[in-house]
């Protein structure tokens, strides 16, 4: 990682203030950011302190990608930014939140950080497609190291036809997949993807209802 990198944090005790902490998924996802982004609790930090210091949280976009009843799944190659997850399936697309020129624009924290959602998504994969973008849930894996320091948002981009093409060459075995699909190979995912699979993708019924 570069030593002068700087990635959006919040203090872990300003999630907890939102409504306490939580292992997994918790579905007051925007409620609980808008009051973390009115409050001023969002900034910018050095990664290399951001991610030995588990007093604050990384505020990472986790976004699936979905088309019909299928997600958008792929293997993370030798080029991957986060090393300790290099060769683990993910539904996930997205990263670290930098600071940008353009960032100064906004006054509002939620369209900097929603503005900067769709320019990670956009470094990583082609959509050429119409899509609709819903925050659906916050995720929070204290079990390990690297969740420890992270908060993920999990986002569900809803397409209208699978025409998605890699741009980084870390992603691999790009391919939308049923959730019976990724079921079978959930031994093979990341934590997250593996949370997200249980808590969102295996009950599209129910996770369709809400939109």
């Amino acid at each position: 990682m570069a030593h002068d990198e700087q990635v959006l944090v919040v203090p872990r005790a300003a999630v907890e203030q939102t409504g306490g902490m939580f292992q997994g998924l918790c579905f007051d996802a925007s409620g609980r950011l808008e009051r973390l982004f009115a409050s001023g609790a969002a900034r910018f930090m050095p990664r290399p302190a951001a991610e030995n210091d588990p007093s604050f949280k990384q505020l990472i976009p986790y976004v699936l990608i979905r088309c019909g009843d299928k997600f958008l799944s792929y293997v993370r190659g030798k080029r991957a930014g986060e090393t300790r997850l290099v060769g683990n399936r993910s539904v996930g697309i997205g990263g670290h939140i930098n600071p940008v020129d353009e960032m100064a624009l906004f006054a509002d924290m939620r369209d900097t950080y929603l503005n900067a959602v769709k320019r990670e998504v956009e470094e990583e994969i082609d959509i050429n497609a119409a899509y609709t973008d819903s925050i659906v849930a916050l995720l929070n894996d204290d079990s390990n190291a690297v969740g420890s320091v992270h908060l993920g948002v999990v986002h569900v981009w809803t397409l209208d036809r699978d025409a998605v093409v890699r741009r980084e060459q870390m992603i691999t075995q790009l391919a939308f997949m049923t959730p019976a699909e990724l079921t079978a190979v959930r031994d093979t995912m990341e934590t997250w993807s593996q949370i997200c699979l249980d808590g969102i993708i295996a009950k599209t019924q129910r996770f369709g209802q809400t939109q």
